[in-house]
């Protein structure tokens, strides 16, 4: 274990967190925990509530109350001033939770601090929309009706946040939500919730009223689905797995509950010939080497024209042989260990499966010298569209490398994936890369970068990577509701079997 590492734990031992619900810190109604454990050293660190239904509905009640209470009656101008100030502690306590979610996820903390004192920009960003939330008049065919729309919130939110970047992926729901005031009700991952629970005690500093905002965790699959299918919830909006968010989905329409889904992704880096194989090689490493590839975003097919396969690739191994694995706590650390056992037993496996489908791994694989669950940076070669590795998405530092000789041959090898999260174009043909992004079957498409985001900028996929937007103008219309008021000026009765 690493000095950095050492004192971190020795400072922290077992932490205890409750429940965050109407404003308070609480036990699950059962009594329950469960222990989560820091991924770099295997060890448990912190004791988190194992809540049941009865505290997702304790938190719902809270939510929906909240919405009739001041928080209801607050002017936009009001509520943009309470989310900026929730910015700016978390500005001013960027440090408490970036610490927090390396040790819960794994994450490296040079890239956990850079989230974290970027986000008061969500906050932000979606607080200067609060106050300009309007509606409009309507010209009608009929002369004596005035008629004009209002926006309102849509109600309860119900999150559903995943174990990669707990903080980050809740502000992309909590900022608009909040801006179009509605309520929240989150279930973090039981793999990483402890951040999200300690976050509430910031939205009271904040002086956001209580039951605005709630924080359920437990290790109950059906939980999720409850909160879903909630009768109480408006809106839910969920982060993860294609699978479980099919689930989702048809929780909440059980109750004809609307949904955000960002899903998965197996997106492609198409490399053209007259690219520049240095820049390539860093760009593809981003893309697929930071935050260990575990982002549903993760560049984790290059498509890349023959002429410059074996360059760009020498380069990627040679740079992925060198990147700095081990403790995420450390300044020098380039990547740290799978965020939980069941990930990493999941990318082992398919390891195990491109091998025995006859793939070459040229540098990688688990990593049998650490304590941790490590899996180094991992390239593979000799893969086709129809092998595991290359059809589903690992969610970790695993690279598949498909040559091509020709335009359509790069852009029917990229599109040829249920997914459509993410892709990018290598080539400095400004023609050639307007050409291909436009025939890209994806929600985001980088032009010789990668995983760049903004909370101006509209993420989601096609396909199976999801429905809906995040981030960007549009996003919050997912938190509002439109009503149409039609206003009768002249008295004059009429034909009542007729309609108006």
């Amino acid at each position: 274990m690493s000095e950095t590492h050492a004192k971190t734990a020795a400072t922290n031992a077992i932490e205890h967190f409750q429940l965050y619900i109407n404003g308070e810190y609480l036990p699950a109604k059962s009594g329950k925990t469960f222990m989560t454990a820091d991924p770099f050293s295997t060890e448990n660190w912190a004791e988190i509530p194992d809540a049941g239904t009865e505290d997702i509905d304790a938190a719902v009640t809270a939510a929906r109350q909240a919405l009739k209470g001041p928080w209801g009656a607050m002017s936009g101008f009001q509520r943009a001033k309470l989310i900026r100030r929730l910015g700016e502690l978390i500005d001013e306590n960027a440090e408490y939770l970036a610490r927090m979610e390396v040790r819960d996820s794994g994450k490296l903390y040079r890239e956990m601090i850079f989230q974290l004192k970027y986000l008061p920009e969500w906050f932000n960003y979606f607080a200067g929309l609060t106050d300009k939330l309007e509606g409009k008049t309507i010209p009608t065919d009929k002369n004596n009706f005035f008629v004009y729309t209002q926006r309102q919130p849509v109600g309860v939110v119900a999150a559903i946040t995943p174990w990669n970047a707990p903080m980050m992926l809740m502000a992309m729901k909590l900022a608009p939500a909040l801006a179009a005031g509605c309520t929240f009700v989150i279930k973090p991952s039981e793999h990483a919730p402890a951040s999200t629970l300690a976050f509430g005690r910031f939205v009271k500093e904040a002086g956001i009223p209580d039951g605005v905002f709630n924080v359920v965790t437990g290790l109950d699959r059906n939980l999720g689905a409850h909160l879903a299918a909630h009768p109480g919830v408006n809106k839910v909006v969920f982060t993860g797995s294609t699978a479980t968010g099919r689930a989702v989905a048809q929780a909440a329409g059980s109750q004809l509950n609307g949904v955000v889904l960002e899903l998965g992704g197996k997106s492609p880096q198409i490399v053209f010939e007259d690219s520049d194989p240095e820049a390539v090689a860093n760009g593809v490493i981003a893309g697929i080497f930071a935050a260990g590839g575990q982002t549903c975003m993760a560049g984790s097919r290059l498509i890349i024209h023959r002429s410059l396969m074996d360059d760009v690739v020498n380069r990627i191994v040679a740079r992925a042989n060198t990147i700095k694995v081990g403790d995420p706590q450390a300044a020098d650390t380039e990547m740290g260990p799978i965020s939980n056992k069941p990930q990493f037993d999941r990318i082992s496996e398919f390891l195990e499966s491109a091998k025995s489908e006859g793939a070459t791994i040229l540098t990688g694989g688990v990593d049998a010298n650490k304590q941790g669950w490590f899996i180094n940076p991992t390239v593979i070669t000799d893969v086709n569209p129809e092998m595991r590795v290359v059809k589903e998405e690992i969610f970790g530092p695993v690279l598949c490398v498909m040559p091509f000789d020709t335009e359509e041959e790069a852009i029917e090898l990229a599109n040829n994936t249920e997914y459509g999260l993410a892709g990018s174009v290598w080539t400095m043909n400004i023609q050639r890369a307007h050409r291909v992004a436009h025939k890209l079957n994806a929600g985001t498409v980088w032009v010789n970068s990668y995983r760049a985001v903004s909370p101006s900028v509209p993420f989601g996929g096609f396909g199976s990577s999801g429905l809906g937007r995040e981030n960007g103008v549009e996003s919050i219309l997912d938190f509002l509701e439109t009503k149409s008021v039609w206003i009768e000026l002249t008295g004059a009765t009429r034909d009542p079997f007729r309609m108006a």
